[in-house]
């Protein structure tokens, strides 16, 4: 089972084993991961699952989406490169060891 780990921004860090195809904002969701709000559920309509995945896992995931890549333009927190709606990231095999930061806020 892979395993994710959530970096808050107090610099906590909570390892969290996910079964493949549940996506990395449920897995929070479930386990009280703090930071992710997901006001929606995760059918990306509000960017409150707006992570910045770690440069040193972010080869892991595939890349965004239209609805993703416009979704992140109305997050509060700064968007980076990296940023990504945790709603869109299907949890499969190659993503074990993946890292993730939550931001300040959620919009």
């Amino acid at each position: 089972m892979p395993k994710i780990t959530y970096v808050s921004v107090d610099g906590n860090e909570r390892t969290v084993d996910v079964s493949v195809g549940t996506s990395v904002m449920r897995a929070a969701v479930v386990n009280d991961v703090e930071g992710i709000v997901a006001q929606c559920g995760g059918n990306a309509q509000c960017a409150t699952c707006h992570v910045y995945v770690d440069e040193t896992t972010v080869d892991k995931l595939t890349d965004r989406l239209p609805v993703e890549d416009e979704l992140l333009d109305f997050t509060t927190c700064a968007r980076r490169p990296t940023s990504r709606l945790s709603c869109q990231l299907e949890v499969t095999e190659a993503m074990d060891g993946l890292i993730v930061h939550t931001p300040e806020r959620q919009s």
